[in-house]
Parts: C-alpha cells; structure tokens; sequence
C-alpha cells in the first residue's frame, strides 16, 4: 500500500512540475514585451515598430511537427488572406540555428519573413514550454490571444480573433 501512495505522490508531484514548466508568462490583456528579434535575411525587426498593426506571433522549431503543419497552411490560410491589410506575422523559430531555417526553408519552400531565437531568450519572455504557440497582437500593443498547438479549432481561432482585431482601430491615447 506505501508503495501505491509512493507511485501515486510521485506522479502527482511530476504532474505539477511539468504543469509549472509549460506557463504562459504573457497573458491576455498584457502589453507585449518589446523585443529585437534578427530575421532570416539579416533584417531586425523590434516588437515596437509594429505598433499600429496587428501581430501574429508564432513561435516554432524545425524538428516540431505540429509546427511544421501550422507554417504548411499559413501562407494561404492567413498571409494571403490578410494581405494589404495593417497585419504582420511574425514567426519566431525557437532555439534552430541559421543552417537549420535555411534547410527547413528550401525543403518546405517557405518564403516569409521568419525570425531566430537561437538561444530562446525571445521566446523566454512569453512561455517556459510547449510550441507551437501563438500571440496576437492588437494595434496598441495589448496580447488580446494567447494560445498553443495545432489544430483546425485553434487555426480558425487564429483567423477570427486576427479579424476581429483588425475590424478594431488602436486607441488614440499615446504611452
């Protein structure tokens, strides 16, 4: 019986701990944090300058599987879609080195912009685990989405709630 109660007080314990790691630090109704993040063609891009746009930022790694599903249909599901509109996505690959992306972008044929975070310390400010993960971005800065994984709910999701932001003019108080 001690032995049951031990497993069982272990795997509680376990359980909490992985829970802990997998934390969303940036919550809904948050200002985003400001950040530099270098593209893949060697252009910067600080989370400050987009303000007046709305933002997808999406955090992925090469190796991730549901990340690969999610960058396979966000040129048409949601680039296309929004083009010409005041909208940015902004995917952040999370810990892959330049030869990494540029494999993974000449086998997938991706040509949007992508940013590196080679040592997570981007990705570090919005989340301790779990990738894919998502963020949109109003006009003013404010986390109005925070959401992980792949699948069609959370890619429709995606598109409503970047829809709905956009329908939305940035407030004109100024910080």
């Amino acid at each position: 019986m001690k032995k049951v109660i031990f497993v069982l007080l272990f795997a509680a314990i376990s359980g909490m701990t992985f829970a802990q790691k997998a934390e969303t630090l940036v919550k809904t109704g948050m200002t985003v944090p400001d950040f530099e993040v270098k593209m893949f063609d060697g252009q910067t891009v600080q989370m400050k300058d987009l303000r007046g746009k709305v933002v997808l930022l999406n955090f992925w790694a090469t190796w991730c599987p549901d990340c690969i599903r999610e960058l396979a249909r966000v040129q048409t599901g949601i680039i296309d879609r929004f083009q010409g509109k005041d909208f940015v996505f902004l995917p952040i690959s999370r810990q892959d080195s330049y030869e990494k992306i540029k494999a993974f972008r000449e086998k997938r044929g991706h040509t949007f912009p992508m940013g590196m975070d080679p040592d997570r310390k981007i990705y570090a400010q919005f989340a301790t685990a779990i990738i894919p993960r998502n963020f949109i971005i109003d006009r003013d800065g404010k986390i109005l989405y925070a959401g992980e994984g792949d699948d069609e709910t959370s890619f429709q999701k995606l598109i409503l709630e970047i829809e709905k932001a956009l329908k939305t003019p940035a407030s004109l108080k100024s910080e």
